[in-house]
């Protein structure tokens, strides 16, 4: 493992944008990360303070309580009905996972390592970290002999993409061609806007019409961060292909790689309720439904964005000139270089502030039009 093959951290290069942005008279709004601000729901908070008396370690693979909430959740969110305990463990968050999974897999130097062609950088990161082959490819043609792991993120971050269940089958059948494990990053599942994700759930790539009904090597990350407010907690987990999960559990088992049994049982009662999910998906309907027409009137292209927690635009020109513009009336955006070589004209804009503030961001983009 090659500590220096990473690249520099790349949000220290937002710092002169954000202040930029706080300069203004009204404040910063920071439409920049996707860091969840409004409440944990009560019911999570709950289980967590009755669970305190943690004195003994945690089990890595997880208690049976929260085993079978999380296969009851694929069943009554996913539409995936066949998993069983043994095809689930809870992860320190999603991100641990994306960056150690290669490493947990034995993936390493020779191999190479496919993302999407516009991505979350910590793909490309694990890849690195195991001095494995970053390919940065969203068509599974390319995909090239000696790919060990492929991920498909569905909806994408940062672009809202959704994969329909034709093209996940695709995807799984040429990794199958590779002998490839293919991951699919699921964690904005819960929020999808625009026909037909409005109201038809979006695909699981451990859908049975995906993967035939046969999930070898095929496993899929879920992450409670977003529909119930746990960033804070690290709470996520992994599904799918029996023998990956114990592999790949035995050896987090060696590095100590357990969720406090605090936050294993508050995410029982996370995954238990879906009141509080659909709660929290209004506030980002509400969210998006003042921001997106703003963005149109402010001469903004909104695309994709049709899922998922971000909009992803551009004005047509170079992403940092977007970022100090919109920096200058005080609202901060992450840049889209940072999410690929495609991407060097966009950029995203969170959901994750306030309802106010979301409103102020609004007004400023119509007020930069009407002084123009």
């Amino acid at each position: 493992m090659s500590v220096g093959n990473l690249p520099d951290f790349p949000w220290d290069s937002v710092a002169p944008y954000a202040a930029t942005a706080r300069a203004h008279a009204d404040g910063i709004v920071d439409l920049s990360i996707g860091s969840p601000v409004d409440e944990t729901p009560p019911l999570v908070r709950a289980a967590l303070a009755a669970a305190t008396d943690a004195h003994a370690y945690p089990q890595t693979v997880g208690t049976p309580a929260l085993r079978a909430a999380i296969v009851d959740w694929f069943a009554r969110r996913r539409g995936v009905t066949h998993l069983t305990t043994d095809q689930v463990v809870p992860t320190v968050g999603s991100k641990e996972l994306v960056a150690l999974l290669p490493m947990l897999l034995g993936v390493g130097a020779g191999d190479t390592v496919v993302y999407p062609r516009v991505a979350y950088p910590t793909y490309e990161v694990g890849a690195r970290l195991v001095d494995a082959t970053p390919l940065a490819s969203d068509d599974p043609a390319e995909w090239p002999e000696g790919t060990r792991l492929i991920w498909v993120n569905s909806p994408g971050n940062p672009d809202g993409r959704v994969w329909t269940a034709e093209q996940l089958a695709a995807a799984v059948a040429r990794a199958r061609e590779l002998g490839a494990v293919i991951v699919g990053d699921e964690c904005y599942a819960e929020l999808g806007w625009e026909a037909p994700w409005d109201t038809t759930p979006i695909p699981s790539l451990l859908d049975a019409q995906v993967t035939g009904g046969d999930d070898t090597g095929v496993l899929v990350t879920y992450s409670l961060s977003k529909q119930s407010n746990l960033a804070g907690y690290r709470a996520a987990f992994l599904a799918g292909d029996e023998a990956l999960i114990a592999s790949v559990t035995t050896v987090r088992k060696h590095l100590g790689l357990m969720v406090p049994w605090p936050v294993q049982h508050a995410m029982v009662a996370a995954l238990s309720d879906d009141v509080h999910v659909q709660v929290q998906k209004e506030r980002y309907r509400e969210r998006r439904d003042i921001l997106l027409p703003a963005l149109r009137e402010a001469g903004f292209r909104v695309d994709q964005s049709e899922a998922g927690l971000y909009l992803w635009v551009t004005e047509g020109r170079d992403a940092w000139e977007t970022m100090q513009r919109l920096a200058e009336i005080g609202i901060l955006a992450g840049p889209g270089p940072f999410y690929g070589a495609d991407a060097v004209q966009h950029v995203r804009l969170s959901l994750t502030a306030t309802t106010p503030r979301v409103h102020a961001a609004a007004e400023r983009l119509r007020d930069s039009i009407r002084n123009l």
